[in-house]
């Protein structure tokens, strides 16, 4: 992935390429921003800058090529082992940090999901930090730059990353999906400007599962407890997606809030959902519609404490069926 190949992010990458041409690259980067709007991207295509024989990132040299299948003997990358990035994995890339670079003049370090490193690692990455070696970068990668030891940030260049604007990343999606003009749209709105939602697997359930997640919420009612239970037990299921289903049910009743005020159509997600949403706007009130969009936000808090899935979700339905 060169610089040139990646889509957005163009002040980004023109102070990298400066920092590149005047031989003034930071010891530390911190690159913050959503998850999935081309962070990853934009680092490898930094290291491969560094390490390439022709110092510009050409994607051809023996160099560039290592970088690709992830094999360069001096690109080091450091994720989360379970749920936290170790004290261990820090001391082993403090080792391998105190070594010469092997075929290049730098060494580069990527810690993806920087957030996700525990006290004890933090503390000892503070000091790789504080006492940098000489021709290494390490580049934080996070979405929760607010986890990070504040010495940690202080000590890095931080560079912000944001995600697409969503009329940019529909014409995108639409001419590499193939989808029409409406389809485009709602997978634009609903993936955040992330490609690596719209892209990945949360395409299918923004455009395929989406109408079936919402009749099933829609037809409950405050006397139907078995099926609320019920829809309670699919939820919990949806580990890996249930996140992302909330979301798509805050954005549908935000939709009915817009237009219960009068907002126009086109500043709605669900524009294929029409008849669905002008339908429950007939039984909503805007005090219905903010109780609601509390349930559901709630029912993200606890998912976030580790509550117990099921019960979370229990109570948030039953919070949304009695408002």
């Amino acid at each position: 992935m060169t610089f040139d190949s990646i889509i957005g992010h163009k002040r980004q990458i023109n102070i990298l390429q400066r920092s590149l041409k005047n031989q003034r690259i930071a010891h530390a980067y911190l690159f913050e921003g959503p998850d999935g709007v081309g962070k990853r991207l934009v680092a490898v295509a930094l290291a491969r800058a560094l390490f390439c024989q022709t110092g510009d990132g050409c994607g051809d040299c023996p160099s560039c090529h290592k970088v690709d299948h992830n094999n360069h003997p001096d690109l080091h990358l450091l994720d989360a082992e379970g749920t936290s990035i170790k004290i261990d994995q820090v001391r082993g890339l403090q080792q391998d940090l105190a070594l010469r670079p092997l075929e290049g003049k730098y060494k580069v370090c990527l810690i993806d999901g920087a957030e996700q490193l525990n006290p004890a690692a933090a503390n000892a990455l503070l000091k790789t930090l504080e006492e940098p070696q000489p021709n290494t970068v390490i580049i934080l990668l996070t979405s929760q730059p607010e986890k990070l030891l504040p010495t940690i940030r202080s000590r890095c260049q931080r560079l912000p990353f944001h995600r697409l604007p969503k009329q940019r990343l529909a014409e995108i999606l639409a001419n590499r999906l193939e989808l029409d003009e409406t389809e485009a749209l709602i997978l634009a709105a609903l993936s955040e400007g992330s490609f690596q939602k719209a892209l990945g697997k949360n395409k299918g359930l923004y455009l395929e599962r989406r109408g079936d997640l919402l009749h099933s919420l829609l037809s409950l009612s405050a006397g139907s407890i078995i099926p609320l239970f019920s829809l309670a037990e699919e939820l919990a299921a949806e580990k890996e997606q249930l996140d992302d289903i909330l979301e798509i049910y805050q954005v549908f009743f935000r939709d009915l809030l817009l237009l219960k005020h009068g907002r126009p159509e086109e500043d709605m997600v669900n524009l294929d959902l029409k008849e669905t949403l002008y339908r429950q706007l007939a039984v909503e009130t805007t005090t219905s519609l903010l109780k609601k969009l509390q349930a559901l936000e709630t029912g993200r808090y606890h998912l976030q404490r580790n509550v117990n899935r099921q019960l979370a979700m229990e109570f948030m339905l039953m919070r949304m069926t009695a408002a």
